[in-house]
């Protein structure tokens, strides 16, 4: 069957307004976030239902056309791009909240609500879902449990998985969707077939509702910064604060380059010989909020912090976040091509792993800025390079791969939230147990007999 064929039936089933075909269009769903990662699809499609999902799913089978499920395309990993061509599988028009229910603490969504829509309404009810990406403003609940992501906050509440109870997903070996889960919080009832789906980066089926696991909104919330003339000083210093007995919500690290960033962008003022900052955030009663938050700084002065402040209120706080965010923004926007990475070692051995990142890329004459979740070792240390300047590209990825080996020699993982996709494919059979890659491949052919569901990611074929 020719490819025009596919898109008669997709018109059929989506509707013209919903199949577009045009170069130009199926441009804007070539790439994801990532820098150098891109690729064509043949079509893209807009469901509405997941009824459409349904017979969309059971075509591309039937005529072994690759299907990329993609949500707003915020990723970091090149999960999202088409790289076989095929069906760009759009869900952002599914994208109602159909319920909530503060007695139950849960919610219902479509795979195409987002995070920010979501968290807004659930405000207006005192109720949070906890993970929180940075890419907040975009991403879709789909795309966040497909990648299951992570965020500031993970340190105390945990990932995406924690908070997913049941999920609506169109199998291809069902030509259906089908249920997993419930709507309950205690559920064990055979295998846990919804923490497979989570994380799975759309390469089983496609998400089309979740019902997500809520959380009442803490009474309190109170916003630290500590300064550091020695980045992994500040490191140090995240073990410190675990030992003294506090949990904070989010421990956010940020180097040199970074805070200079933000006051270019924010206009914070802070002082630009700071080597590293720490920023926390603590919730819970207002009055184990103070306490915690003294400690902190305590503690963080006695780590050898140059120096702490405290949020004035709640809207300094926000500014604070806010700039936090700016200040990653500013990373990808810093150099033609940014390679990002996404490690997770022990708190433990974040020091260490640290001073290993600079030596490497000082050693090789690059730039890298580090940024990351520090309160649970999830790291982000960017080099800063130029795709078009073949020999910097070059050494900037052999930079990389010796960043990634050391936080596989550290105890840690590949990826700590933004997944494998496609940037972190070549790694997988170097670090992971043989039995692991083949045991993903056996329940892939379960759930995808022909292999159309997001093919060339995870793992190489």
């Amino acid at each position: 069957m020719a490819f025009s064929e596919i898109i008669d039936s997709l018109v059929r089933i989506a509707g013209r307004e919903n199949v577009l075909t045009e170069d130009e269009d199926r441009r804007v769903y070539s790439y994801d976030a990532t820098s150098q990662w891109k690729a064509m699809p043949d079509a893209v499609v807009f469901p509405a239902n997941t009824g459409q999902v349904e017979g969309i799913v059971r075509l591309a089978d039937a005529k072994g056309v690759p299907l990329t499920p993609r949500g707003g395309g915020t990723n970091v990993s090149g999960g999202s791009v088409p790289i076989r061509g095929g069906i760009a599988l759009v869900m952002t028009k599914m994208n109602r909240i159909l319920s909530v229910e503060p007695e139950n603490l849960s919610a219902r969504v479509e795979a195409g609500a987002v995070l920010m829509d979501l968290q807004g309404a659930l405000a207006a009810r005192k109720l949070i879902f906890p993970p929180d990406p940075q890419s907040f403003l975009g991403a879709t609940l789909g795309g966040i449990i497909a990648e299951n992501a992570g965020g500031p906050v993970c340190v105390k509440y945990g990932v995406t998985k924690q908070y997913i109870l049941g999920i609506k997903a169109v199998i291809p070996a069902a030509g259906r969707a089908v249920e997993f889960g419930g709507v309950t919080v205690k559920n064990v009832v055979g295998y846990d077939l919804v923490s497979l789906i989570t994380g799975s980066e759309g390469t089983l089926g496609v998400i089309t509702e979740a019902v997500l696991r809520l959380m009442p909104l803490p009474a309190a919330r109170k916003t630290l910064l500590a300064l550091f003339d020695d980045l992994p000083k500040a490191g140090e210093a995240v073990g410190m604060v675990f030992d003294s007995g506090t949990v904070p919500a989010k421990i956010e690290l940020l180097d040199n380059w970074v805070i200079r960033s933000i006051n270019r962008t924010a206009g914070m003022k802070l002082p630009e010989n700071a080597a590293a900052m720490l920023m926390f955030e603590l919730d819970g009663r207002p009055e184990a909020v103070e306490s915690d938050a003294a400690k902190v700084m305590r503690v963080c002065m006695a780590a050898g912090a140059t120096g702490t402040t405290a949020a004035g209120n709640d809207a300094e706080a926000l500014s604070w976040w806010r700039a936090r965010s700016a200040g990653f923004a500013a990373v990808f926007s810093a150099a033609p091509t940014v390679l990002a990475e996404d490690v997770t070692v022990p708190r433990s051995r974040m020091p260490e792993f640290i001073r290993k990142v600079t030596g490497i890329c000082k050693t090789m004459g690059l730039e890298v800025t580090v940024i990351g979740h520090a309160g649970d070792g999830n790291l982000h240390p960017s080099v800063l390079t130029d795709q078009k300047n073949a020999a910097h590209f070059e050494k900037a990825k052999i930079a990389v791969d010796r960043i990634v080996e050391a936080a596989i020699e550290f105890g840690g993982v590949l990826s700590g939230e933004h997944g494998i996709g496609l940037e972190k494919m070549k790694f997988m059979r170097r670090t992971q147990d043989p039995f692991f890659i083949e045991a993903m491949k056996q329940i892939k052919k379960t759930f995808d007999p022909r292999g159309i569901m997001n093919p060339g990611k995870i793992w190489e074929d």
